[in-house]
């Protein structure tokens, strides 16, 4: 997990979010300790059992009209109660203003606090993209990740398989390149990942005996993606006589990744095997199984049907004596 603090926050989100500092800034280094988000409704009337304060504080217009309504004295001593507590941040939408109370103590607290032009709606929805994003599972595998006809295949293999090789064959048919050598990996949802490339590496491939090769250079802007949901794992293993491989595929595989059940297709590789033909399919057939079509499945319901009605004609020709 990144270690994330209100400063690098406040660095690189802080036109996204319309933020102004309220406060001193020697909260800045307090660390955002997770992604969610609290609105400290009932923390700021006096019950502070349950109160969330390891999350980042929202405070919109109701919060502050409350706060307005009481004595000096009453909302100072509310205010105690709440910042006694380790808040990583406090952001006031709305661009209002709030009482002098709360950041002379807020400062006394060393608890940074912000206030938004934007709507409280709106800024949640923005700070919760920011945080979602920096606090979700994520890992870097060695592999090749492609958008084929819209599906994010995933090539994983020993090195000097054929990924890049495969992947280039597929860029040169009008395909799309996402990542090649080492995809990072984000999951996004508990049914969604999504891979990325490397920042340093680009869209840059490495094909042995040439180079390394600039796709986005080679091929125009339409040969890469930027990032791609990972739909299908292609594993491509070197053939071996005395394996049984895949010939029917009645019965999906599945691997995990960070958790997300994902199909996976392994792919003997021998000589004049055309692997991209073959991803092309791998890409189609997933889309038919994502509609609900199975041919492998529906083929083995005809066999089965046709050999029970074989049966009974036979059973019955058996028994007609006529």
């Amino acid at each position: 997990m990144e270690n994330v603090t209100i400063e690098k926050l406040y660095k690189e989100k802080k036109d996204f979010l319309e933020l102004t500092l309220l406060t001193a800034e020697e909260g800045l280094k307090k660390k955002i300790l997770n992604n969610e988000i609290h609105r400290p409704g009932l923390a700021l009337s006096g019950y502070t059992d349950r109160f969330a304060h390891e999350r980042t504080q929202v405070i919109g217009e109701t919060e502050l009209s409350f706060l307005q309504s009481l004595d000096q004295n009453k909302r100072k001593q509310l205010l105690e109660n709440v910042f006694r507590f380790e808040i990583p941040c406090v952001i006031i939408s709305k661009n209002l203003y709030p009482p002098s109370e709360l950041l002379e103590i807020a400062n006394r607290n060393h608890i940074p606090v912000f206030h938004s032009r934007l709507s409280t709606a709106e800024l949640t929805n923005r700070l919760s993209l920011y945080l979602d994003n920096i606090f979700a599972p994520h890992m870097t595998i060695h592999g090749t990740l492609v958008d084929v006809y819209g599906m994010g295949l995933l090539y994983t293999g020993k090195s000097g398989i054929g990924k890049s090789e495969c992947a280039l064959d597929l860029v040169e048919r009008g395909h799309r390149l996402v990542a090649d050598d080492m995809v990072n990996i984000i999951r996004k949802t508990p049914e969604i990942v999504i891979g990325t490339g490397n920042e340093l590496l680009g869209h840059l491939m490495e094909i042995r005996g040439v180079g390394i090769i600039d796709i986005e250079k080679l091929f125009g802007i339409r040969a890469i993606r930027i990032q791609k949901r990972i739909e299908v794992e292609v594993r491509l293993v070197l053939w071996e006589d005395d394996l049984e491989y895949e010939r029917l595929g009645i019965e999906d595989k599945y691997t995990r990744i960070l958790g997300v059940e994902i199909p996976v297709v392994t792919i003997p590789i021998s000589p004049g095997k055309n692997i991209t033909v073959i991803s092309e399919v791998i890409a189609m057939n997933h889309m038919l199984k994502v509609y609900g079509q199975e041919p492998a499945k529906e083929f083995s319901r005809r066999l089965i049907n046709e050999i029970s009605r074989k049966k009974r004609v036979s059973d019955y020709l058996e028994s007609d004596l006529e």
